[in-house]
């Protein structure tokens, strides 16, 4: 990534203009951005250096008392809790240094497009094995290049506890008040568990650190987390994503992509906010187009981007034009439609592409063949999908569409068993799945978080609709945004929705209007929630227990 593109490039070529919004709404007019610099870093350096978003690191003592709380909390060995004794600090704490390891981005795997030996950091867990020998089965090659920050193993040891509703810790509210509307589109951790990103209707990608309070059970002493990164894009941001080999420790691996509007993708410097470079997608008229969805290969060696009815490949130590286009309708036939979201089987050569046709396609790794089509079963275009750890099961979820699906890849075409939620805008609303592959969680439009264990689905498969085992008001507002960290059972959750004040505006419903014809607005419409929020998902300590409420309402299933 030595190639820098300058910030110069994030300006994009105008007149390249897409019909399609990110999170698929009305094209609607951009908000102001913040002023300043649009890769300006929120704290700065006391030593006059470089800016770096970074903050006293915690005494290794002190880790390593935290660390021997939750140890003792959860009745681990030491040797189990490696992972939390590592440094928690984030790119965002820490001074970029040099790495001595081996192990550097784009070097752990030769550039192939994918292979047997390319398993997703999920691991294969074992076709069909329980639990526990899952746990055991994950190769240490697998981890990354400490061996710790995103070990499927530890995340196991933790465990998360949905017997009772996840408790509130904090989150990031005053930060999206500054401008009217500034929802939330999303959140996402970084590979690691070092930081966590948003999306958010300002343009404004945000880093914001794991608070160090979290590690200690010091929850009374959690304030309102604030972002140590701001990186603006200069229109409406489509997608956006991490690189999967980022490791903390070594700062070349600590590097985000993002797509936006007009613009070329960009790689931005997850400690310092910068454009580290670009890829300049072109369409056949040579002008610049925008990637509509983004994901990085496994090994971290190419990224994929999605247009209409159209894949490209570029690889990640290349920034510039250069790519392969791997075209989804050949010859009439295939996936039509502009390719929506991204998915990568953790244990084939096989990723999987969503469309707004409302269809999935599977694809090669090497060369793109299409080897299978979904039916089209969706009643909107499809927002998001997810491959299960074992790599034989793929949930798809659609904008306006009440169901996520779960698919049986080793019979393509049938559908196992269907997760009810409600979805009725064209938001795109994310769910995560745990790294063992059980839990799934969504949030909905109004608000409510809902988590399925996916164990309890009949062994026969013949699609039946299988009921969520908790559910929980997370926000007043839509629950677009949900990611389970790598390791511990802590989730994120973000919340927001574009608000129509006349609401027959949107719809043209006169169902809406009162006697005299005018629209009357209900609570429900003028009720905003914008917000970032950290909730605990596993066992409490016995004085948090007895000093912590539940601060979540209870929703009948």
């Amino acid at each position: 990534m030595s190639d820098s593109a300058g910030s110069g490039e994030s300006g994009g070529v105008a007149g390249a203009g897409q019909d399609a919004e990110a999170d698929n709404e009305p094209p609607h007019q951009a908000p102001p951005l913040p002023e300043g610099n649009s890769s300006e870093v929120v704290e700065t350096s006391e030593e006059g250096e470089p800016p770096s978003a970074k903050r006293p690191r915690i005494s290794e003592e002190g880790e390593q008392e935290q660390a021997a709380k939750l140890v003792e909390m959860h009745g681990e060995t030491p040797a189990q809790s490696d992972l939390l004794q590592e440094d928690p600090a984030t790119p965002a704490q820490r001074e970029p240094l040099q790495c001595e390891e081996e192990h550097q981005a784009g070097e752990e795997v030769p550039v192939s497009g994918g292979s047997e030996e390319e398993c997703h950091q999920n691991g294969d867990g074992g076709h069909e094995a329980p639990l526990e020998e899952e746990e055991e089965a994950k190769p240490e090659e697998e981890h990354n290049g400490n061996g710790s920050a995103d070990s499927p193993s530890e995340g196991q040891r933790l465990g998360l506890d949905f017997t009772q509703n996840p408790q509130m810790l904090t989150g990031s509210w005053t930060e999206y008040s500054s401008l009217p509307e500034n929802y939330l589109k999303g959140c996402k951790w970084a590979p690691d568990g070092s930081c966590i990103l948003t999306n958010s209707a300002d343009n404004v990608l945000r880093v914001y650190n794991l608070p160090p309070e979290i590690y200690s059970y010091n929850w009374d002493l959690l304030p309102e987390m604030s972002p140590v990164l701001r990186m603006a894009e200069g229109d409406t941001i489509y997608d956006y994503c991490w690189y999967p080999k980022m490791n903390s420790l070594d700062a070349d691996t600590c590097f985000l992509a993002s797509s936006s509007r007009d613009n070329p993708v960009h790689v931005w410097d997850a400690f310092y906010g910068e454009v580290r470079a670009s890829f300049r997608p072109y369409n056949h008229l040579d002008e610049l187009t925008a990637a509509h969805s983004l994901c990085f290969s496994p090994d971290g060696t190419q990224l994929y981007c999605g247009f209409d009815k159209t894949v490209r490949v570029f690889y990640t130590e290349r920034p510039g034009r250069d790519c392969e286009e791997r075209p989804t309708v050949v010859k009439k036939q295939g996936q039509s439609g502009i390719i929506s979201c991204f998915g990568f089987s953790p244990c084939q050569s096989v990723y999987a592409c969503g469309s707004y046709s409302r269809c999935a396609g599977l694809y090669s790794c090497q060369d793109g063949t299409l080897l299978a089509l979904l039916p089209t079963r969706h009643h909107g275009g499809l927002t998001h999908l997810l491959f299960s750890p074992d790599g034989n099961y793929l949930y798809t979820g659609g904008r306006k569409d009440p169901e996520i699906l779960c698919w049986d890849l080793r019979e393509p075409g049938k559908v196992v068993f269907s997760l009810k939620r409600n979805v009725d805008t064209n938001q795109r609303i994310y769910f995560d799945l745990d790294l063992s592959g059980r839990y799934l969680l969504s949030g909905d439009t109004e608000g409510v978080v809902s988590v399925w264990d996916t164990l309890t689905a009949p062994p026969d498969g013949n699609e039946e609709l299988l009921q969520p085992q908790l559910r929980f008001q997370a926000h007043w507002d839509c629950t677009n945004g949900i990611s389970i960290h790598p390791f511990i059972p802590l989730l994120a959750t973000s919340s927001g929705q574009r608000q129509f004040p006349w609401p027959g505006d949107s719809e043209g419903d006169s169902a809406s209007e009162g006697e005299g014809g005018e629209a009357v607005l209900s609570p429900q419409e003028i009720r905003q929630d914008n917000a970032l929020t950290l909730w605990w998902a596993g066992p409490l300590s016995p004085a948090a227990e007895g000093n912590h409420e539940q601060g979540t309402e209870v929703v009948e299933a």
